[in-house]
C-alpha cells in the first residue's frame, strides 16, 4: 500500500500487459516462497544463522547461470562458491561437534534458491517496468499467495492487539519499503557493484541483532562461518563485475 501511494504520487502508470502480468506473478510467487521458507528457517535455526544462509543467493545465481544458461565462470567465482559453501558448513560446528539442523539448513537454502530465481527472472525476462513498479506488483502477488494460504488453512485475519499491528507496520515500512527505496538510490549514486558489496554486510547486521537482542551465542564457528560466506559473496560480486567490464571493453 505504501509503494502504491508512492507510485500514485509520482504519477506512474500501473498498467501492465498480459506477458508482464505473468512474469510479475511468477516473481511474486518466488518472493513469497523465499519469505515462507525463511520464516520456517527462523523457527529451526537462530535468526542470525538463517539470515546468513539466505545471503548465499548470489552464489546460487552464479551456479544456475553456469549450469542452465551456459555462462562463463571465472576461477574467482568458482573459488567464491567453495568458500561460501565451507562457511555454511562451519556454521554447524558447536563445541567442536558438528550438529547442524539439516532440515533448517535445507529450508534456508530453499529460501535462498527462490530469491536467486527471483533475481534471474528479473534479469532474463527483460521486463520493461520501473524498479518501484516491479516491486509493487511482486509484493501484490506475494500478498495474494498469503491470502490464498490463509483462506485454505482457515486462519484468522484479525490482528490480536495494537502491539502486533505496530510491529507489522514497522516491518513493512522500515524493513521493506525503506530498504527498497534506499537500495534504488544507492544503485543510482554508487552503482550496482558497490551497492552489492555493501549489501554483503547484511549477515553481520543479522548476527549482531541476533546476539544483542535474541540471546544468540557469539562462537568462533559463527564468526568464521559468517566471515567465509561474506568473503565468498564479495568475491562472487566483484568477479561478475570484472567479467562484465571485460565484455564491454
Amino acid at each position: 500500500m505504501i509503494i502504491l501511494g508512492y507510485l500514485i504520487f509520482k504519477k506512474e502508470s500501473l498498467k501492465i500487459n498480459l506477458k508482464e502480468t505473468l512474469i510479475l506473478f511468477i516473481l511474486g510467487l518466488c518472493y513469497a516462497l523465499s519469505t515462507e521458507f525463511l520464516l520456517l528457517g527462523y523457527e529451526m535455526l537462530t535468526p542470525g544463522i538463517a539470515s546468513t544462509i539466505l545471503f548465499i543467493f548470489p552464489v546460487i545465481v552464479a551456479t544456475i547461470m553456469v549450469l542452465f544458461f551456459k555462462e562463463r565462470i571465472s576461477r574467482m567465482a568458482i573459488l567464491s562458491i567453495g568458500i561460501s559453501t565451507t562457511g555454511v558448513l562451519i556454521l554447524g560446528i558447536q563445541d567442536s561437534i558438528y550438529q547442524f539442523n539439516i532440515s533448517g539448513l535445507l529450508i534456508c537454502l530453499l529460501s535462498a534458491l527462490f530469491y536467486a530465481l527471483y533475481m534471474i527472472i528479473v534479469n532474463k525476462s527483460q521486463i520493461k517496468v520501473s524498479g518501484f513498479k516491479l516491486t509493487f506488483y511482486s509484493l501484490l502477488f506475494s500478498s495474494c499467495y498469503y491470502l490464498a494460504k490463509m483462506t485454505i488453512v482457515e486462519e484468522t485475519f484479525l490482528i490480536p492487539n495494537p502491539s502486533i499491528m505496530l510491529n507489522l507496520v514497522m516491518l513493512s515500512l522500515v524493513s521493506t519499503v525503506l530498504s527498497i527505496i534506499t537500495l534504488v538510490y544507492a544503485i543510482k549514486y554508487i552503482g550496482s557493484t558497490s551497492t552489492s558489496v555493501m549489501g554483503a554486510l547484511e549477515p553481520i547486521v543479522a548476527i549482531s541483532v541476533s546476539v544483542l537482542f535474541f540471546g544468540e551465542h557469539l562462537t568462533v564457528s559463527l564468526i568464521s562461518g559468517v566471515a567465509l560466506i561474506l568473503a565468498g559473496v564479495i568475491m562472487n560480486i566483484t568477479s561478475d563485475a570484472l567479467m562484465t567490464k571485460k565484455t564491454f571493453n
